[in-house]
């Protein structure tokens, strides 16, 4: 096993959580070979220095935090190379309220002001969907905005 490729993979995962595919790439990147990288990443799975599972849910408590939903979350764990099994498994552990999380993201962008024009209505709701946010979600904290202004 090549040890700078072992010290750079630990290097790398010592200043965050990464999937297989982000660190195979980085290392890529590093101009390592595939040939010398998929033994260090075996290595690295098997000691638990890399873990899908404890990425997901990195990334899951991060997106949530910032206020993203959970199709944006859910679409960039895929992208990054995490299986269904383990996006499924993060959502499940934490238990998410995404009327609440709906609610929390569009206060703190929109701060209560009074929608006064379709327009207005029209892009909030594109903001929500851009966050990852359900039709359902969206509707139900637009609505109730509209009653509460109405």
């Amino acid at each position: 096993m090549n040890k700078a490729i072992l010290h750079k993979g630990i290097d790398l995962l010592s200043r965050r959580e990464h999937s297989e595919l982000e660190l195979r790439n980085k290392l890529r990147l590093r101009d390592f070979q595939d040939s010398e990288i998929t033994p260090v990443i075996d290595f690295l799975v098997e000691n638990d220095y890399l873990n899908e599972a404890r990425f997901a849910d990195s990334v899951y408590r991060t997106r949530l935090n910032k206020g993203y939903g959970k199709r944006f979350i859910e679409n960039e764990l895929a992208q990054k190379g995490v299986s269904s099994t383990d996006i499924n498994a993060a959502a499940q552990a934490l238990n998410i309220n995404w009327y609440h999380q709906v609610e929390v993201a569009y206060k703190k962008r929109f701060d209560h002001a009074p929608i006064t024009e379709q327009k207005e209505k029209a892009k909030r709701i594109r903001f929500l969907q851009y966050r990852g946010f359900s039709i359902d979600e969206i509707f139900t904290v637009i609505n109730e905005e509209e009653h509460n202004n109405g």
